[in-house]
């Protein structure tokens, strides 16, 4: 059972204007209280969610990855996730991983970000000279997702 449950299921039960089957709202909140909790950018994890799934938490890839962050069964195990569909349990191990990557990579969200797709160890060998066309694609869509998220928290039109 994760920290942040009991705040999720009262909120989720009671069915306020905006919750009932807002699954979006209820993994924002998740989202933002784990970034808190483990010292990663809100809007790097929105980010990364936006472009892993969508905001969908029965999202499957090919290779297997699940939930809103996209979580591969090792590292789900790596951070205690036991149920990869549970948005906060999900939610929770991505953020935790992102949190390892950043001090793995010194803060520096380009490879943090890279890894956080490709894995830790292709991005650590290589840094930013890998060379998949797919990384580079996916560094990018999340860097545009965050520039737009930061600028908005900015009041900055485009």
């Amino acid at each position: 059972m994760g920290v942040l449950f009991p705040y999720v299921a009262v909120a989720a039960l009671t069915c306020g204007p905006g919750w009932c089957g807002d699954t979006q709202r209820l993994a924002s909140i998740c989202a933002d209280f784990y970034a808190d909790r483990y010292g990663v950018s809100r809007d790097l994890v929105h980010a990364i969610i936006e472009v892993e799934s969508a905001w969908q938490p029965h999202a499957v890839s090919a290779k297997g990855a699940v939930g809103v962050m996209q979580l591969m069964p090792a590292t789900a195990v790596t951070f205690g996730v036991r149920n990869r569909f549970r948005i906060e349990e999900n939610i929770q191990g991505g953020v935790a991983y992102l949190s390892l990557l950043q001090q793995r990579f010194h803060g520096d969200l380009r490879l943090v970000t890279a890894a956080y797709f490709a894995g830790e160890s292709r991005i650590a060998s290589h840094g930013l000279s890998y060379s998949s066309p797919q990384v580079h694609r996916y560094v990018s869509q999340v860097a545009r997702v965050y520039r737009r998220r930061r600028m908005e928290a900015l009041g900055v039109e485009r």
